[in-house]
């Protein structure tokens, strides 16, 4: 691990202050008191500054190496959506991938994909065990490491090799998903931007988005007759 410059002056002082003070106690004449109580001090104040080396590192640690991502860019906007919703879902997708670490953006609503962005794979995502306990639960569910989670598999449709994601629910009805470029990429700012515009399509555009999965996939709206 590479260790910030930050963190090096004071590891590369107390180690050098470490190093000179048992010099000095060993090229002294005599066990002088007085001698023998300034080495101690000199080797805490050491000691500290190591310590402080250290901390820093843990407060600035290095950031995940961003996956090399496979899929084509592109924008994919459900056909027979209204202009003005067409608008919103393009600016909201573009601030996600520019404000946040997304690489790909989906935009669930009754199953039905309105909306896809950034590295597209070429397979349809369907929704598994995690996506479904998110609605379940009404709660964001964010995997930080998809490497550490048994269900990652659901994610492989959505794009290849995700290092994370972030699945946010839109009410009862959709799905906002984020794949990110990292682990551990997405930020408590990120999560308020995903949250802020997720609640300005459930609160202003729900009727819209109704319509809209009427007019795409008529048969993803209907209720199932016994």
């Amino acid at each position: 691990m590479d260790v910030p410059t930050p963190a090096r002056i004071p590891l590369l002082a107390g180690l050098l202050g470490l190093v000179l003070t048992v010099a000095n106690q060993f090229s002294a004449a005599g066990a002088d008191p007085a001698l023998q109580r300034a080495g101690v001090l000199a080797s805490l104040l050491a000691v500290v500054l190591m310590l402080v080396g250290l901390l820093w590192t843990r407060v600035e640690p290095e950031a995940a190496a961003r996956a090399e991502l496979q899929g084509r860019e592109g924008l994919e906007l459900a056909e027979a959506l209204p202009e003005p919703l067409r608008r919103e879902l393009a600016w909201g997708s573009t601030m996600l991938l520019t404000a946040t670490p997304a690489a790909t953006v989906l935009l669930l609503w009754g199953s039905v994909p309105l909306l896809r962005r950034g590295r597209l794979a070429a397979t349809v995502f369907e929704p598994g065990a995690i996506c479904r306990r998110c609605l379940e639960r009404d709660q964001t569910i964010s995997l930080v490491d998809l490497r550490l989670y048994p269900g990652r598999a659901e994610f492989e449709s959505l794009l290849p090799g995700l290092p994370s994601v972030l699945v946010q629910p839109l009410g009862a009805s959709g799905l906002l998903l984020l794949g990110g470029w990292s682990a551990r990429c997405f930020s408590r700012s990120d999560l308020a931007w995903v949250e802020g515009w997720s609640r300005r399509l459930t609160d202003e555009w729900a009727p819209a988005l109704d319509a809209a999965v009427v007019a795409v996939a008529p048969d993803a709206a209907a209720p199932e007759n016994d």
